[in-house]
C-alpha cells in the first residue's frame, strides 16, 4: 500500500469505515419510514442556518447546477417541507423557506441521529467528544477552504 508511512493512510481508511458505519447514526438510512432523504436533510439544514435562499444562492452554496436543485426543491415543495416566498430583501428571485413541517422533520431526524451518536460514544468523556468534534470541524473547514464553499455552523457548546 502506498504511503503507509504517513498517518493520512489511516485517516483515509477510517473515513472509509465511517462512511460504511454511518447507517448506525443516520436516521435517514436507518428508518424504513425516514422523514427526509439526504438531499432534503442537507438543504433544510442550510436553510435553517442561513435563512431563505434562491436557486442561485443554493447553487453557489452547494456547488450544484440549477437543474439538480430544481429537481430537489420540487420534491421538497411536494413534500411540504419548503415553500417559495418573495425575497424578504426585495430582490426579484423567489426564495425557498423551510415550512413548519420541514422544521419538524429536520428536528426529528437530527434528534434521532444525535441519540444514535450518543449511544456510540456512551463511554467517551465530554472532553473526548468535544475534541473529536473540534477535529471534525477543522477537517471540514479545510475541505471548505479548498472548495471555496463554506457552511454556516451553530455555535459550539461552551467547554468546561
Amino acid at each position: 500500500m502506498a504511503h503507509e508511512d504517513k498517518p493520512t493512510h489511516l485517516v483515509e481508511y477510517e473515513a472509509m469505515l465511517l462512511g460504511r458505519h454511518s447507517h448506525l447514526f443516520n436516521a435517514r438510512k436507518r428508518n424504513a419510514t425516514r422523514l427526509l432523504d439526504q438531499s432534503a436533510y442537507l438543504l433544510l439544514s442550510r436553510l435553517q442556518m442561513d435563512g431563505p435562499m434562491s436557486i442561485g444562492e443554493l447553487s453557489a452554496a452547494f456547488g450544484l447546477d440549477a437543474s439538480t436543485l430544481n429537481r430537489q426543491t420540487a420534491a421538497m415543495l411536494r413534500a411540504g417541507v419548503v415553500e417559495r416566498i418573495p425575497d424578504p430583501e426585495g430582490g426579484i428571485a423567489r426564495k425557498f423557506s423551510m415550512t413548519p413541517e420541514g422544521e419538524r422533520r429536520l428536528a426529528a431526524d437530527r434528534a434521532s441521529s444525535i441519540r444514535s451518536l450518543e449511544t456510540v460514544m456512551a463511554d467517551w468523556t465530554a472532553e473526548e467528544v468535544a475534541d473529536f468534534a473540534a477535529h471534525l470541524t477543522r477537517f471540514n473547514h479545510d475541505i471548505e477552504r479548498l472548495q471555496g464553499q463554506t457552511w454556516t455552523r451553530p455555535a459550539p457548546p461552551a467547554r468546561s
